[in-house]
């Protein structure tokens, strides 16, 4: 059976061999996130800090923080719920698999809470300063809860059915909030809970939630699980533990999970307050801005509560394991979901939503002589229209049909497919103040930008440049030419020009010095950058700060470029500005101070020796 508590899951790891635990000293401010990135970075086991500076409760870090150890700590629910996706992929699936039919029954039986009058974390109660207060980047605006679990329940059809877990950060303490009273609550555009506040305000009343932390390690999954509406999250959490999740049923409240190690309980209204900064997982920092507050009535936590967290910040990071897990679980359900999509892949590297790729079909004229994006705009609206697919800010699809092998998650060669086939002329299409990523500071405010849909099908139409031509001669400010992939030149070009803020010219001028004939065409692909050389070194580097510092409405200009019928082309290369600006948010960077001391933890006879 999967794990009922946290401790379960914990005694497992030790056994095993994927646990250390740490008896020296550490702080929650800055020490145990510097820890953690270090451990993660170097694929290193979980981390029990079993002293906490001035806190009673243990910490524990890096839990997935590799795939093989996700996929061993979800070992006994993952093929049932495949299972699950099977049967919506295929209706029929469990009539073709007579054999699995018990296993389907248990796991759906499963998926129903079993509901208790009590349960182990309200055995105790504490208050909000007493919790680990744990600070992970220097300009933090206080200390955070990372792993939460918000539970809300719909306030006119009450109960798990119609509920939501979702993994909303959480503001312990700091910026205007009344110590041990209040906590700062970020959700996201485009999150149940908003439905659920939304709904509680239209009644003129204020919206239960209760914030679990740690507790059974499939809460912690599902609370990120892009589940469709309809599928309660707690019910995903039992069908992958391959047991009910044990929920305690209080009159006039949402449900508590009885088996959390912590339980924050609260409501929240119409108010809002300055919440943030926060070290954020695009690596860079999102600002402070006005969010709901939950005024807290009860912090409660169960005997032997250990306090799980993580860190977020420039990828690859412990997010990026849940990312592979959810692909791994949902991919084989997307042709389901979404008819004519074969794969889609939000590209970690660049922040999730900054970069989507796509596979899709292209069926619409077969007799065709050559394919042309058709059916591919399709399959590219349905995508932008999915739930949290809906945040993208790049979406590149390619036709199933033209190379059937291709892989959406070999980035670099699914990026020189589609160099190779697109015509900067008709496939590019734009959709202006909309909707992106909170957290993404590249666009014109909060939540707001614009998207840009690369569509390429048919045969191959040109070759890609891999060297620098000969005869390459760039304007004046612009130099350091550098070959990211093949077909993809970066260039360092001057910096922002702070004083004319959008009206900087700079991408205007090099684009004017060249014509459709220039040997630079050999690259359909340039970027503007600050730093061609950092930029060039490492595909990871290409995809951060070309997709994280670009907004496409703003951003991508083009070689001979023009405008007919609305329609934006180039004739020679497309161009994508992707300088830091001077409203974007700044990138994330250590405390060498911290760093130093964190350095000793590390040496010969200490708890993390060799680990990294």
């Amino acid at each position: 059976m999967g794990y009922a508590t946290l401790q379960q899951c914990i005694r497992d790891l030790e056994r095993t061999g994927q646990l250390v635990r740490v008896t020296e000293e550490v702080d929650a401010d800055l020490e145990a996130a510097e820890v953690h990135r270090r451990v993660y970075a170097a694929g290193g086991p979980a981390v029990l800090f079993e002293n906490v500076r001035d806190c009673q409760f243990p910490m524990l870090s890096n839990l997935f923080g590799t795939i093989e150890r996700a996929r061993f700590i979800f070992r006994d629910g993952i093929a049932r719920v495949e299972a699950l996706v099977q049967m919506k992929k295929d209706p029929m699936w469990v009539a073709k698999n007579p054999l699995r039919i018990p296993s389907v029954a248990a796991t759906l039986f499963s998926m129903r809470p079993a509901f208790r009058r009590s349960g182990a974390v309200l055995g105790n109660t504490t208050q909000l300063d007493k919790l680990p207060l744990l600070k992970c980047w220097p300009n933090d605006g206080g200390a955070f809860v990372t792993l939460p679990q918000v539970y809300s329940e719909h306030p006119e059809r009450p109960g798990y059915v119609h509920s939501n877990l979702g993994m909303y950060r959480v503001q312990i303490n700091g910026n205007s909030y009344q110590p041990n009273r209040q906590v700062g609550l970020h959700y996201q555009i485009h999150r149940s809970i908003g439905l659920h506040h939304s709904a509680a305000l239209a009644k003129g009343q204020r919206l239960p939630v209760n914030i679990f932390v740690g507790g059974p390690p499939a809460m912690t999954l599902a609370a990120v699980m892009p589940l469709p509406d309809g599928i309660p999250e707690v019910a995903f959490a039992g069908a992958l533990s391959r047991r009910a999740i044990r929920m305690v049923r209080r009159k006039g409240s949402p449900a508590i999970s009885a088996d959390a190690d912590f339980c924050i309980s609260g409501t929240i209204a119409a108010e809002q307050l300055p919440e943030g900064p926060f070290g954020d997982h695009l690596g860079y920092y999102s600002l402070t801005h006005d969010f709901p507050v939950v005024d807290v009535e009860h912090v409660y936590h169960r005997d032997g509560a250990v306090w799980p967290f993580t860190v977020v910040g420039r990828p690859p990071q412990e997010d990026t394991v849940f990312g592979d897990l959810i692909h791994e679980i949902t991919g084989p359900a997307i042709p389901a979901v979404l008819p004519g999509v074969h794969a889609v892949h939000a590209v970690d590297e660049s922040g999730v939503h900054p970069l989507l790729l796509a596979i899709g079909s292209e069926r619409y004229v077969p007799y065709a002589e050559d394919r042309v994006p058709q059916e591919l705009l399709t399959n590219a609206s349905a995508i932008l229209g999915q739930g949290q697919l809906s945040l993208a800010k790049y979406l590149i699809i390619a036709a199933y049909q033209d190379n059937p092998d291709l892989n959406v998650r070999d980035v670099s060669a699914f990026l020189q497919h589609i160099l190779e086939r697109v015509d900067w002329t008709r496939d590019l299409h734009f959709q202006t103040r909309t909707t992106i990523d909170t957290l993404d500071y590249s666009g014109t405010g909060l939540n707001a930008g614009s998207k840009l849909v690369i569509a390429a099908a048919g045969r191959a139409r040109r070759g890609l440049a891999s060297a620098l031509p000969a005869d390459l001669s760039l304007p004046d400010g612009f130099d350091t030419p550098r070959v990211c992939l093949p077909g993809v030149l970066a260039v360092t070009a001057p910096k922002w020009n702070v004083e004319a803020h959008a009206c900087d010219l700079s991408p205007t001028e090099f684009c004017s010095a060249f014509e459709r004939d220039a040997s630079i065409n050999g690259f359909p692909l340039i970027v503007l950058v600050d730093d061609a050389e950092f930029c060039a070194a490492s595909l990871s580097n290409f995809l951060w700060c070309v997709f994280t510092r670009s907004n496409p409405a703003n951003d991508v200009y083009g070689i001979e470029s023009f405008v007919e019928h609305k329609h934006f082309g180039c004739h020679g290369s497309l161009v994508i500005d992707a300088r830091l600006k001077t409203h974007h948010a700044p990138p994330l960077e250590c405390d060498p101070a911290v760093t130093s001391r964190v350095d000793e933890l590390f040496a010969s006879g200490r708890s993390l020796h060799g680990i990294a």
